[in-house]
């Protein structure tokens, strides 16, 4: 890592469609960030390098399959030094992260989880999976997540999580569609607080967790701004 002041280059690892490296890109894009989105880091060729293409940012390829994991390790630190990545974003990745880049990058590299750690976490614990067990459990709250990433799967530290309250009759697939939601709002404004920290010199304290106590639509229709960090919580 190379800079020791903002604008600070991330790169985002993402598996799939890329909905959240979407958010990210978009609010980069909507004013004078304190970060900027430089590489997009994928397993496989999917939708999010679609959205890379779209918005300029280079694409990298670094396969898994069949590979040992000191390999990958090896080529995903030389390409991230190459494009003098300082925080490391993942939106949708579906690897472990090999211990020698979660290590460079301690304090810099952030998930988001669609769940309220440390309930729904694990190994296996992505995607539809985790909203299932959701909708199976007693839990009254859904939201999301973000921590900052560790050895340990979905242990890492909490950096902020927002909260929703649940619809006992919601589906999986409902559940789903209100937390990414969700996600597209926590994520860019986790990123903007870890920053924040960063070209303080310090390390960021534990965001103000948020319970949207109306839908979006509800919300929209009210204030055309964002929810805010510091908005009332229950």
């Amino acid at each position: 890592m190379t800079q020791a002041r903002g604008p600070f280059r991330a790169a985002v690892l993402a598996s799939g469609g890329g909905s959240n490296f979407q958010s990210l890109i978009n609010h980069v894009a909507s004013g004078d960030r304190t970060w900027s989105i430089n590489l997009l880091v994928m397993n496989r060729e999917q939708g999010a390098a679609r959205r890379a293409r779209s918005a300029g940012v280079p694409i990298h390829i670094i396969p898994t399959k069949g590979r040992e994991v000191s390999e990958i390790a090896q080529e995903t630190l030389r390409v991230l030094d190459e494009h003098a990545i300082d925080i490391v974003l993942l939106a949708g990745y579906l690897r472990c992260i090999p211990s020698e880049v979660t290590s460079r990058f301690s304090g810099r590299i952030l998930n988001i989880h669609p769940a309220l750690l440390p309930e729904f976490g694990g190994p296996g614990m992505y995607g539809m999976n985790v909203h299932r067990a959701v909708a199976e459990s007693e839990s009254a709250m859904i939201g999301a997540t973000i921590h900052f990433v560790s050895e340990l799967y979905d242990e890492g530290t909490i950096l902020g999580q927002w909260r929703m309250s649940r619809c006992p009759e919601d589906s999986a697939e409902e559940i789903a569609a209100k937390v990414l939601k969700i996600e597209h709002r926590l994520y860019p404004a986790a990123v903007d607080h870890l920053c924040d920290a960063l070209l303080a010199g310090t390390r960021p304290e534990r965001m103000v967790d948020v319970d949207v106590k109306e839908s979006f639509e509800e919300h929209h229709r009210k204030s055309s701004t964002s929810i805010e960090l510091t908005e009332e919580i229950q």
